[in-house]
């Protein structure tokens, strides 16, 4: 298995949690939150398997067409999860998909600095 970075994936990911479209959820929340069966196979009926590749982290380029193909989840065709993004960045480590769990790891400090910035009190401006 030839598994490797899905750049668009990824740039879908980053653009997403720029625009605030994400969910800052727990590291053990994602076997709730990811998307049935069901849901995926609407999804690829809705939007083609492209448009279902864009929301996984890797890509095996040796299987066939389908959603087999697409590894490392990161978000429920609207948002990203940060527990998908945690699950993906462990897993990619462990299977040693470096490339991924480095932008794994990109994405998990990208929300994890979002969530700082809600936990903060806004500053009061002293004149």
């Amino acid at each position: 298995m030839a598994v490797k970075l899905n750049e668009t994936a990824f740039a879908q990911a980053k653009k997403l949690i720029e625009a605030g479209k994400v969910v800052l959820d727990e590291r053990d929340a994602w076997s709730e939150h990811q998307p049935s069966a069901e849901d995926e196979n609407r999804f690829i009926e809705r939007h083609g398997p492209e448009a279902y590749g864009h929301w996984h982290l890797g890509v095996d380029d040796q299987a066939g067409a389908g959603k087999g193909r697409y590894k490392f989840p990161y978000g429920d065709f609207e948002n990203v999860h940060r527990c998908a993004v945690l699950s993906a960045e462990s897993r990619a480590g462990q299977y040693k998909h470096y490339d991924i769990e480095r932008a794994c790891a990109h994405l998990h400090g990208a929300m994890d600095l979002l969530k700082e910035l809600e936990a903060k009190p806004p500053s009061k401006n002293s004149d």
